[in-house]
């Protein structure tokens, strides 16, 4: 792995870590006001779909920093991001929040309105898409 691979996994790591605040704010955002106007049944999945899409306007306006790059490296990007997202998630809800695993499990349930998967699934998809969307790519 040569110095350039380091600076790439350094700067995509870096736009992944602005997620952290963003979904952190949109979880307050939720429960401060969304939930005391609609209820948790409706302000669940809006806080999913809220977070999605600006998980990908951020991956849409700071990705092209990067440069073009093969495709296969805008996928590996998502499939990065969505590792680091579901561990950093289980490993601060088990070890800094104290959260019991079944409750950690009922965000992957979307019967309960969590649309967290599509959040997921946002945050897999976007470098690919936005490199498509942008014309990175043939």
């Amino acid at each position: 792995m040569g110095r350039e691979d380091l600076k790439m996994i350094l700067k995509t790591t870096t736009i992944w870590a602005t997620f952290i605040p963003i979904a952190i704010l949109n979880g307050l955002l939720r429960e401060k006001c969304l939930v005391p106007l609609l209820g948790q049944r409706l302000a669940l999945p809006l806080s999913g779909i809220f977070c999605s899409i600006l998980f990908f306007l951020l991956t849409y306006s700071i990705l092209p920093r990067l440069g073009p790059l093969k495709l296969v490296h805008y996928r590996l990007i998502g499939i990065a991001w969505l590792v680091m997202t579901v561990a950093f998630e289980f490993l601060f809800g088990r070890l800094v929040a104290r959260k019991p695993w079944g409750e950690l499990l009922q965000a992957y349930d979307p019967t309960t309105g969590n649309l967290w998967l599509l959040v997921l699934l946002t945050i897999a998809v976007s470098p690919w898409l936005t490199a498509r969307l942008r014309g990175f790519t043939p």
